[in-house]
């Protein structure tokens, strides 16, 4: 065990060496490092946390922080890491992490420049048209959104609102967006249902948004308290902390938290529906 506190701590300094101010320790306890890595306008976080037995039986733990990244993108990123990380077992693996996030962006950030080449005026001027049309034909849902609060360096918050279609549905995830606060969000997990009495059956869906089962979990919460007609947002902040199975209680708690305050629990006995005010 020595030896690996000697091997990470030879193995910090030259990454801190090499990133200088863009290496971070977010907590020493934990051993949790956050590295910076950019590529022109693209940027992405690196954050690791080294375990006791790191390097000699397996990797450290990691997570990926870059919002303007897809989904796809990063389960791209990720499984190039993991390979990283199978490959060397053993061995100290960091940098190589590093290096391939720093290759990724480049790669990424090569092939926008390519389209971008590519975009012809035409091209150009029928978006303009676009941009200026607008999406929504009708006001957005009101948003209720509960306080935030921390646990363990990460945030979280909780935000509600009645819907009855996914257009509506759509346009609430589009207003929670135009808040740049919140675009940045680590992870913004939701779940909706909504009850279609024509044909007496539920339209409900949810989604992780990277953190793995929260949207099912969420969506199992909105099916307990019998609510519909609804969708429940969850944004969380990392904090740099990795929370184990204690984020879901922590995503559920917030849910509950804005269900409360949006009205939705004290008629989920009756009708499942919001209580008119």
């Amino acid at each position: 065990m020595d030896e690996n506190i000697e091997r990470q701590k030879e193995e910090i300094d030259a990454i801190s060496a090499i990133y200088q101010e863009n290496c971070q320790c977010e907590d020493e306890n934990f051993q949790t490092y956050n590295i910076r890595i950019a590529d022109g306008d693209l940027i992405a976080n690196l954050i690791v946390t080294l375990p006791p037995e790191y390097p000699s039986v397996g990797p450290p733990y990691y997570l990926l922080n870059c919002p303007w990244m897809s989904r796809k993108d990063k389960e791209e990123l990720s499984n190039e890491i993991e390979r990283v990380a199978e490959s060397n077992i053993g061995e100290s693996v960091i940098y190589q992490w590093a290096e391939k996030v720093r290759e990724f962006l480049q790669n990424k950030g090569d092939a926008l420049q390519k389209l971008q080449a590519e975009e012809t005026e035409e091209e150009k001027a029928r978006k303009q048209i676009l941009k200026s049309i607008p999406i929504w034909t009708t006001p957005c849902p009101e948003i209720v959104s509960s306080e935030p609060f921390t646990e363990r360096k990460s945030t979280f918050q909780g935000h509600i609102a009645t819907v009855f279609t996914q257009d509506q549905v759509r346009q609430v995830l589009a207003k929670l967006y135009e808040n740049r606060k919140i675009a940045q969000a680590t992870h913004n997990i939701y779940a909706y249902r909504i009850y279609k009495e024509d044909s007496k059956s539920w339209l409900q869906d949810c989604d992780d948004d990277g953190e793995t089962q929260a949207g099912s979990r969420l969506l199992h919460l909105l099916q307990i308290v019998n609510s519909k007609d609804v969708i429940v947002v969850v944004s969380r902040w990392f904090g740099g902390i990795l929370l184990g199975a204690d984020r879901f209680k922590l995503i559920n708690n917030a849910a509950r938290q804005v269900l409360q305050l949006g009205g939705y629990l004290e008629a989920s006995n009756d009708t499942g529906k919001r209580k008119n005010k």
